[in-house]
């Protein structure tokens, strides 16, 4: 069985926790926000997005990673986020925060705009280096997370599953959801095989997860 302890920041290496901390310790701007793919900005630093059902964690889970506490805008209206947020990190790797999908508090016009947005973005961005699918520990995978699963599988986009709200659970329920997912995971050509298992508000497994995204990022230019 997948047990949460084994992707923790323990079976990380000092070297490289400390990368994924330094990278996160430095500048996060807001670049642009995009309601269409021809406002997007230009494809230049590596590219990692998160993807996910409304009222997932996005927001929460990007200012967790930044230690900023409102960089991503969070609310408790799900489907807040209409727009694709971009950030540059350090000018080294670029964060795109996505509208969620699935249930939103907006009329059904607006959830279809954005929804083909998404679903364009994910299928066509050459710079994209990997798309972190959020899942909600307590909700498990989703009739629409599935759909998502298998567009990136067709456009051979890699993607990762981050499981999030893990302090929500007892440890036993929480193992269970964890290798109920990994299954699924493990079925899809384009995933990652490893599950990054979160909780934002208590700061689980949020070190290990900028381990691995630093793992993406340029390297750092040495200033003289």
């Amino acid at each position: 069985m997948v047990h949460p302890s084994q992707y923790s920041e323990g079976e990380l290496t000092a070297a490289e926790l400390e990368a994924g901390r330094l990278l996160f310790a430095g500048s996060c701007d807001f670049i642009a926000a995009a309601n269409n793919m021809h406002v997007l900005p230009p494809e230049g630093l590596p590219e990692i997005c998160f993807a996910g059902r409304s009222n997932v964690g996005k927001s929460s889970l990007i200012n967790a990673l930044t230690g900023r506490k409102a960089l991503a805008r969070t609310s408790q209206t799900p489907g807040r986020t209409r727009q694709l947020i971009f950030f540059d990190l350090a000018n080294r790797l670029q964060l795109v925060d996505l509208p969620g999908y699935g249930y939103a508090s907006a009329p059904k016009t607006d959830i279809k705009a954005w929804t083909t947005l998404t679903r364009k973005f994910l299928a066509g961005r050459a710079s994209l280096q990997r798309v972190f699918l959020l899942i909600d520990c307590r909700r498990g995978i989703g009739s629409a997370d599935a759909e998502i699963m298998n567009l990136l599988d067709a456009s051979a986009v890699s993607w990762a599953v981050v499981m999030t709200k893990a302090d929500k659970l007892k440890p036993g329920a929480l193992e269970k959801v964890c290798d109920a997912t990994a299954k699924t995971v493990n079925r899809h050509v384009a995933a990652f095989p490893q599950l990054f298992v979160t909780s934002s508000e208590k700061g689980e497994g949020i070190a290990g997860l900028r381990a691995h995204l630093a793992g993406m990022a340029l390297p750092k230019v040495e200033s003289r």
